[in-house]
Parts: C-alpha cells; sequence; structure tokens
C-alpha cells in the first residue's frame, strides 16, 4: 500500500471513529431532556449539531476542490456566545442525529473521490495556506468533533469516560497508521482530558509525548484552561521549556 493510499485509510477511519463517538453520545443521552444545557456547559444535542455544522463545511471545501473552484470561507464560532447555543439548542434531536450521519456519509465519498494530489499536495489550492486538505479533513472530522464529545462527558460529570474515548482516540491513530502529527493531536486531547480529571502525573507524561509527537500543539498548550492543574503545579512551564 503506497503512503497515499495509506493515508486515506487513516483518513477514513478516523472519521468513523468520530461519527461512532457522536452516535453513542446521542444514543446515551436520548432519554434525558431534564437538562438543556447552555453555553458554558453543553447539551447532547448541540454539541453534535455543531460538530455537524464544521463537517459539513468540510464536506463543501472537498466537493469545490472535485468541481475545479475555490470554497467559501468560512468564520469562526464562539463556543461561549449564548445566541450561538441557542441556535444549536433548537434543533430536533432526531433531525441531528440524521443530518449527522449524511453529513459524515458525504464527508467519506468526498474523500474517496479525491485526487491523490489534492489530498496531499497544499500548493494546488492556494485557500488551503501551505495546509494538507487531509488534514483539514482530520481536524474538521476527527480532533474537534471528538474533542466535544470528550468535553461534553468533562462537563456532564464523567471523567473517567472523557478519558477512556482519549485513550482510545489515541489507540485508534495508532492502529491506523496516521502520521505522528495526527497521533500528537490525539496524545494533546488525552492529556487534556487527563489533566482535567485530576490525572496530572498521566497527564505531564501524556503532555510530553504529544510535543514530541507533534511540535505545534506547544501552542495550544500554552493557553488551555483544561491544564491549568499542571500549570499551577509548575509543570506545564518544565514540559514547555523542555
Amino acid at each position: 500500500m503506497s503512503a497515499t493510499a495509506q493515508l486515506r485509510v487513516a483518513v477514513t477511519g478516523l472519521t468513523a471513529f468520530a461519527a461512532a463517538a457522536e452516535e453513542t453520545l446521542l444514543t446515551s443521552t436520548a432519554p434525558d431532556t431534564a437538562d438543556p444545557g447552555d453555553e458554558l456547559r453543553w447539551a447532547a444535542v448541540p454539541t453534535i449539531a455543531h460538530n455537524t455544522e464544521f463537517k459539513a463545511q468540510q464536506a463543501e471545501r472537498i466537493t469545490a476542490v472535485l468541481a475545479g473552484r475555490v470554497p467559501p470561507a468560512f468564520g469562526e464560532i464562539d463556543h461561549k456566545s449564548a445566541a450561538v447555543y441557542a441556535r444549536y439548542a433548537a434543533r430536533a434531536a432526531s433531525a441531528v442525529a440524521g443530518e449527522s450521519r449524511q453529513v459524515t456519509a458525504s464527508l467519506l465519498d468526498g474523500v474517496r473521490a479525491l485526487a491523490d494530489d489534492d489530498l496531499v499536495d497544499p500548493s494546488r489550492h492556494p485557500w488551503l495556506n501551505g495546509r494538507p486538505l487531509w488534514l483539514q479533513v482530520i481536524v474538521r472530522g476527527f480532533w474537534h468533533p471528538t474533542g466535544h464529545v470528550a468535553d461534553y462527558y468533562l462537563r456532564h460529570g464523567q471523567p473517567s469516560r472523557a478519558v477512556a474515548l482519549q485513550e482510545h482516540m489515541l489507540a485508534t491513530t495508532r492502529y491506523l497508521g496516521a502520521p505522528s502529527q495526527v497521533a500528537g493531536m490525539a496524545a494533546y486531547s488525552l492529556a487534556c482530558a487527563q489533566a482535567a480529571s485530576g490525572a496530572e502525573v498521566d497527564a505531564a507524561r501524556t503532555l510530553a509525548e504529544a510535543i514530541a509527537l507533534n511540535p505545534d500543539v506547544r501552542a495550544n498548550a500554552d493557553r488551555d484552561p483544561d491544564l491549568e492543574p499542571l500549570r499551577l503545579s509548575g509543570q506545564l512551564t518544565a514540559i514547555l521549556a523542555g
């Protein structure tokens, strides 16, 4: 199998992993309608609605590539905005679940249809700003949605479930032979979940591994509130300096 073919397998498998985590969350919280959540503690349905919107934007980018045109620019989302949260929370659970499945299928079909050069060579499309398309798909189809699902568990009193999800996330990157850059992103997410759940020793070790795998996560670590326990203990400074 060529390196590009292996990369396509990893992108597909990781996107499917995130979709399974989302489906599990929606199913496990379906009977619970008593907690509407808010912009600081997102409920399950708005969480998946937000993830789906981001994946739909990525699917639209791939459609543009396949059609030989430039995709639209998409703005940033303020995750702490009450108005943004209300827009997602107004969606019906059944509609969100159905759209999530449809968008995931569209994204996977798009990845399958892309030419190898479009997938790996960012110079083919100036709007990529030097970042390869496969990495965009990983971020929006895997890292971002899985992170939000784990955050749901952290904010709803299930820290062990958040850590277990991120452990599985990291193991899956290795199982699928994903680039070290992706494994570093997954290890970073695990470190954040470990720190937020009180496992500081594990978090410090995992964060150091994440930075070794992908030095780009260093910038996130310096400002991430989930790593506050490591910041207060002085371990974060030592890890970043090392």
